[in-house]
């Protein structure tokens, strides 16, 4: 247990900042493909 808790401790942080970074990423490409999806139509007018 002594030898755990410096590791959780250590990876913590950099999981954290990933995770968050990786739920940025997701709502900008939600974004991006939406406007993908809608460029056929928009170049139709």
């Amino acid at each position: 247990m002594d030898t755990l808790l410096p590791l959780i401790q250590d990876v913590g942080f950099p999981i954290a900042v990933t995770f968050y970074l990786l739920y940025r990423i997701e709502t900008k490409l939600d974004g991006v493909i939406e406007s993908i999806q809608t460029l056929p139509d928009k170049m139709k007018q």
